[in-house]
């Protein structure tokens, strides 16, 4: 009985500290939400004339708007690797998109790669994953297995927005088995929750926001969570409602895109909402960004893609010109940050990582991140700028990009011979100075070349080029075995 008492007295002297650890714990919530395929100009505080953001448009004038923000690549997949790990993806070979193979267990974020999530998990937060991963599908490279201790959304690219019955993607691959249909069927594969296939009954946009909602008001201690919303990604896909308030819009495209921006800021607001009911909003950083900027019709793979707008800027997704990789980039902290303040010098997304960690108290070991805690930067702690330079690499160096706080030297996806704009004075990459400024090249190319000499070459391939080997690789799988079994002789029994 004795023991028995010495047993209960110790579990709630155990219960006493952790919540008295919990309760006293002043450490920020951390979050991070991001668009996908947003264009620069396409929501209220980035000038948007006909889509109405007031959510965003709130946290923006009541925090701090980063009017130079990067992200380190013009599409998904390798800005996401950038920007979880808080190091260019260059540093570990990453140039392209990784193909959907979850049978494949090297395509996805290298698992030497240590995630914002890993290190704030191991400080005591709770963290969570609501939306887009990808970055590998196979299960090691689960974002349960990746730092999130929670995850709901879906390990691929993309997703439809409106439920639908999975089983109806098998029914089709039963008729048509070819890698081609298959990857096409990828939005309409189940989502997740942790290592769980679960559902939705809504938009998905609202679905998302509403279970990023009830992660923030049920923690009980500091969180982290990332909201990887895929709007507003293709395909275009919104409530009947909410395309029906923007008949305004003349382009039936951007009709629907425009929604699924509208239905985004909603669901923000509800989060937000749900963080002032508990309690929790003056201490919860915020920060919000584009992965890329808008697709353009200017490249063969999306010849009609006019709906959204990167203006001021040129170009969009794929791109290295501005509209491709300088998108909308806030941050918002009632008790840490500055409301209504601008700030001018170039950030990259790899810098929430690493701001994150540094207010988290996180786990530092290991691989040394890129990204600059910007909050001394912001507050004016700090003197200089967050940045000398930053970075970008697409396909092994075949297109590049270097950006100094006054300077931009580049080889555009399009172009034949590498560009160089003064930002300081031509933000909106107007008028290449490439020949009147030889020794301002010289002085970028050879930073560049600096930086990239500490890089791993290209590892993955294209995901075309990657379906392409493996069905060779099946091929000759099967052509072997054929010949080792013709060359054997046919077993004979007694």
């Amino acid at each position: 009985m004795m023991n028995r008492l010495h047993w209960l007295a110790s579990c709630l002297l155990l219960f006493a500290l952790t919540a008295s650890a919990s309760a006293d714990d002043a450490r920020p919530n951390l979050l991070v939400i991001m668009a996908d395929d947003l264009g620069y100009g396409d929501l209220g505080f980035t000038g948007a004339p006909d889509i109405e953001t007031p959510r965003l448009d709130a946290l923006a004038a009541n925090g701090v708007e980063f009017t130079n923000g990067y992200v380190t690549h013009p599409y998904c997949g390798p800005s996401r690797c950038g920007f979880i790990t808080g190091r260019y993806q260059a540093r570990f070979g990453v140039d392209v998109n990784f193909p959907n193979s979850p049978f494949d267990r090297h395509i996805g974020l290298p698992t030497t790669e240590t995630t914002f999530a890993t290190r704030l998990q191991k400080a005591g937060y709770r963290t969570g994953l609501i939306g887009k991963w990808h970055l590998g599908t196979a299960a090691h490279f689960h974002p349960n297995r990746r730092g999130f201790d929670y995850f709901y959304g879906f390990l691929h690219g993309g997703h439809d927005y409106f439920p639908k019955d999975v089983t109806e993607v098998y029914e089709l691959l039963k008729k048509d088995g070819t890698t081609n249909h298959l990857a096409g069927n990828d939005y309409k594969k189940a989502i997740h929750r942790n290592d769980q296939v679960a559902t939705f009954d809504e938009y998905l946009t609202t679905a998302l926001s509403r279970d990023a909602a009830t992660f923030v008001k049920d923690s009980d201690k500091p969180f982290c969570l990332f909201l990887s919303y895929n709007a507003p990604h293709s395909p275009l896909q919104a409530p009947k409602e909410l395309i029906e308030k923007y008949s305004h819009i003349e382009h039936p495209k951007r009709r629907v895109y425009a929604a699924m921006i509208d239905s985004m800021d909603s669901g923000i607001g509800m989060v937000v909402d749900a963080l002032e009911e508990a309690g929790k909003l003056d201490n919860t950083l915020i920060f919000f960004l584009s992965d890329n900027g808008g697709v353009t019709p200017m490249f063969p793979w999306s010849p009609n893609a006019d709906w959204p707008r990167n203006d001021p800027y040129r170009g969009g997704k794929v791109a290295l010109l501005e509209g491709g990789i300088h998108v909308p980039f806030i941050a918002h902290w009632p008790k840490g940050l500055p409301a209504g303040v601008t700030y001018d010098q170039p950030v990259i997304s790899l810098d929430i990582a690493a701001t994150f960690v540094a207010l988290g108290e996180g786990d530092t070991p290991g691989k040394p991140m890129d990204g600059v805690n910007l909050l001394p930067f912001v507050t004016g702690q700090a003197d200089g700028v967050p940045h000398e330079a930053l970075f970008w690499r697409k396909y092994n160096g075949q297109q590049w990009a270097i950006r100094t706080p006054t300077a931009k030297y580049l080889m555009p996806t399009l172009g034949p011979r590498p560009e160089l704009y003064l930002l300081d004075s031509d933000p909106y990459e107007t008028t290449d100075v490439r020949d009147n400024e030889p020794e301002l090249r010289a002085k970028l190319s050879e930073m560049w070349n600096a930086w990239n000499a500490e890089n791993q070459a290209a590892v993955y391939p294209e995901a075309h080029e990657y379906q392409k080997i493996r069905m060779q690789m099946f091929e000759d799988l099967n052509q072997r075995l054929r010949e080792e079994a013709e060359a054997k002789h046919p077993k004979v029994i007694d």
